[in-house]
């Protein structure tokens, strides 16, 4: 029986995972003492060329006397001698659930035999294991597994209530809450899942000499190690409001032609770092310099979570480097402010907007002069009278898009300062972008006399500042977040 599904793993590597995993369940049916007669385990398929294809593969054993015994989830009702428990992947997970091996092995259980962690390249499955299970902690950690868990149950309730859709908007949230909690912990679980189940496998290849399968389970390990490393970023966007769209905006500090040069070298940054990561890019505002860059500009950032790593850019950026603008090559100091805006959507929106509340302004968009000068005042500036707050578009065909442009961009800055003022986030969050200084800078780029880019907060540094003003800024988003977190 052994060989013959280690031969056929081996003939249809499609199958291979299924045809282990039932070899895995039939070896412990023949060792239990629970289960009389060994014989009587294979009668009930009543197609015995065709193999026994298991939904999931998850069991937990005890021991007793020696022997294997408890329950086996994986297999069909006829094997097991009772009813059978199945659950697939797609249909979700108990959160008391914890998986395990066929010898009882747990994720915390890998934790715990402390397997040294080598070089991803090297070719061992107990380091790659124990860096997988060692990643799924970190995650766990940083969603707050007892809370996130605790979470989804009283939202559960809370969908079940007969009277859930009298509030059809909150019902919404809730819903939309839910689902995205709820699948963070299946992702998780999932994580889990494969992790053992690989386990399991390596080491039922290895008794067989199956040189094949250990090495399709190998690289399934390294690819999923790589995976979880990009999770424990995404891990950090906790926040209500991480998995949001936003607003990026910079405005030039005082000095200038050289000021407004840099701001033009920020907002191009953030252009690069959203297309790097698939985020789509669009300028909602730009109003150009009178000789170079910009004085400010708005780019709307679309995709998720791209509030939640945007975030971390928040604060003044200060240029050290010999002007191109000033004829004696001196050396100059220059300064940008970076605010970030979420985009909560309409389902989230907090304050409600009174056309009465607004003045709004037509003009002419355009820069300097000549060819880049509208001959229509197609460009809308609107202010909320209420706040004084401003926001404005030209970067739009026609007024009416403008319009609904600015409208947006003003509605995403009250909502903002609703959320402060409610909840009295960080003053970080809302810093105002006219107080640009030495004192509020958070990171500096150095072109000369030497080349370095260092953040302030976390003294992550790099020597490489044209990769990092190519839009190269995830070490640094990463490096916050995690201080962040851990702070």
């Amino acid at each position: 029986m052994s060989s013959f599904l280690v031969k056929a793993s081996r003939g249809s590597r499609s199958t291979s995972r299924q045809l282990t995993l039932e070899l895995l369940s039939l070896k412990c049916c023949l060792c239990s003492s629970h289960l009389s007669d060994s014989a009587n385990l294979l009668n009930p398929n009543p197609y015995p060329q065709t193999p026994i294809i298991r939904f999931n593969f998850s069991f937990k054993t005890k021991k007793r006397d020696g022997f294997a015994q408890d329950q086996f989830k994986s297999m069909p009702r006829s094997l097991s001698g009772g009813n059978a428990r199945f659950s697939s992947s797609h249909a979700g997970y108990s959160v008391d659930d914890e998986p395990s091996t066929s010898d009882g092995l747990t994720v915390e259980g890998i934790i715990r035999k402390n397997w040294v962690v080598l070089d991803e390249s090297e070719s061992d499955w107990r380091s790659h294991a124990s860096s997988i299970a060692q990643s799924i902690q970190l995650i766990k950690k940083r969603l707050k597994w007892k809370k996130l868990v605790d979470r989804i149950e009283v939202l559960s309730a809370e969908l079940n209530k007969a009277d859930l859709w009298e509030d059809a908007v909150r019902a919404g949230n809730l819903s939309r809450e839910h689902g995205s909690l709820t699948g963070k912990m299946e992702e998780v679980k999932a994580f889990e899942q494969e992790l053992l189940e690989h386990v399991d496998m390596i080491k039922l290849a290895e008794e067989e000499n199956d040189k094949d399968l250990q090495l399709e389970s190998l690289t399934a390990l390294t690819k999923i190690r790589r995976r979880l490393k990009e999770k424990e970023l995404e891990a950090l966007l906790s926040g209500e409001h991480d998995s949001c769209s936003c607003y990026i905006e910079v405005q030039a500090g005082a000095g200038g032609t050289e000021s407004n040069d840099w701001a033009s070298m920020v907002i191009q940054m953030y252009k690069l770092w959203a297309q790097r990561r698939g985020y789509e890019v669009t300028v909602v505002d730009e109003m150009p310099g009178e000789m170079a860059g910009i004085k400010r500009a708005t780019i709307k950032v679309d995709g998720e979570n791209a509030f939640g790593y945007a975030k971390a850019e928040v604060g003044v950026h200060r240029l050290v480097r010999i002007s191109p603008f000033d004829s004696a090559k001196r050396r100059h100091t220059s300064f940008a402010a970076v605010a970030v805006i979420p985009i909560l959507g309409d389902g989230s929106t907090r304050v409600k907007i009174e056309e009465s509340d607004l003045r709004i302004e037509r003009f002419r968009a355009g820069g300097a002069g000549g060819q880049h000068v509208n001959s229509t005042e197609s460009a809308v500036r609107i202010t909320h009278i209420p706040t004084g707050i401003t926001a404005s578009c030209q970067n739009e065909r026609s007024q009416h898009q403008n319009k609904a442009s600015a409208m947006a961009v003003l509605q995403s800055r009250l909502d903002q300062l609703e959320m402060a003022r409610q909840a009295q986030m960080n003053s970080q969050h809302t810093q105002s972008l006219t107080d640009i200084s030495w004192g509020n800078q958070i990171r500096t780029y150095v072109l000369q006399p030497y080349r370095m880019v260092k953040d302030l907060r976390t003294n992550y540094e790099v020597s490489d500042p044209d990769s990092v003003l190519e839009g190269d800024l995830d070490d640094f988003i990463l490096k916050y977040l995690s201080v962040s977190f851990e702070g």
